[in-house]
């Protein structure tokens, strides 16, 4: 990462920006581990004045996320969530709770971005199996296992086509004239949640048998949300009444 002066200048813009991100992302991972930085912090700065930027010296590590970050800012340079700064996580931890008993079902679910945040969000509140029918990406698939962070290899899951011998009630989270509030909705012990596809939510075949549909009320002119923040929000509220989980950290 070395540069003579006059190498550095003649690069574009948005490479010096994207030059000074990556070394300041070793800088910060440097630091959780305790090493010498001295002499990173030395040559971010040399950069920072071929630029004729102010100097940097902060050690703390959000204001060397928020200058990492402007500096991608200042590139025009767009990376997805699992590109950023790896080490900003404190790292994995013992988890708190097993799964529990309950299945959510994912019905046709087409981008896989969305399928490894729903992996995320069930591993983080381990709230139950998830079941993928067979136009749902898998584990397997690369986007799902990025945007899943390492979660996919904790979920239980499991490649299904029918709600067959699945916990009940069968519980749809979609919109409907007969859906109930679901921050009116009592969770029961045991339950099977389907979440439906992107564009025309789930299928008529597991509505019909569904026990309940459930909706999140809209304010907005939109009819539906993002399933995967659906799901966050479904998620959110299920963990809210259970009550069995203490959220000292």
């Amino acid at each position: 990462m070395n540069f003579t002066k006059s190498k550095f200048l003649k690069l574009e813009l948005f490479h010096k920006h994207k030059k000074c991100a990556e070394l300041l992302r070793f800088i910060y991972e440097s630091i959780l581990e305790k090493k010498e930085i001295p002499l990173l912090f030395e040559h971010y700065n040399q950069l920072l004045s071929w630029m004729k930027l102010d100097h940097f010296n902060d050690l703390n590590l959000k204001k060397i996320s928020d200058r990492y970050h402007w500096h991608l800012g200042q590139g025009k340079i767009n990376l997805k969530e699992h590109n950023l700064l790896p080490s900003l996580r404190t790292g994995d931890r013992e988890a708190k709770a097993v799964f529990s008993e309950n299945a959510i079902f994912l019905d046709n679910i087409r981008s896989a971005y969305n399928v490894g945040s729903i992996l995320r969000t069930t591993e983080a509140l381990r709230l139950g199996k998830v079941y993928f029918s067979k136009k749902t990406p898998f584990t397997d698939t690369e986007k799902v296992i990025r945007t899943a962070m390492g979660s996919a290899a904790h979920v239980p899951c499991e490649i299904k086509n029918d709600l067959i011998n699945l916990p009940h009630p069968i519980i749809a989270l979609d919109t409907s004239e007969s859906s109930i509030n679901i921050f009116n909705f009592i969770f029961p012990e045991k339950f099977t949640l389907i979440l439906g596809n992107e564009e025309y939510g789930i299928s008529d075949e597991l509505l019909q048998q569904a026990n309940y549909i459930v909706e999140i009320p809209m304010l907005g002119c939109k009819n539906s949300i993002n399933v995967a923040c659906a799901y966050a929000i479904a998620a959110a509220q299920i963990l809210k009444q259970r009550h069995f989980i203490s959220y000292d950290k």
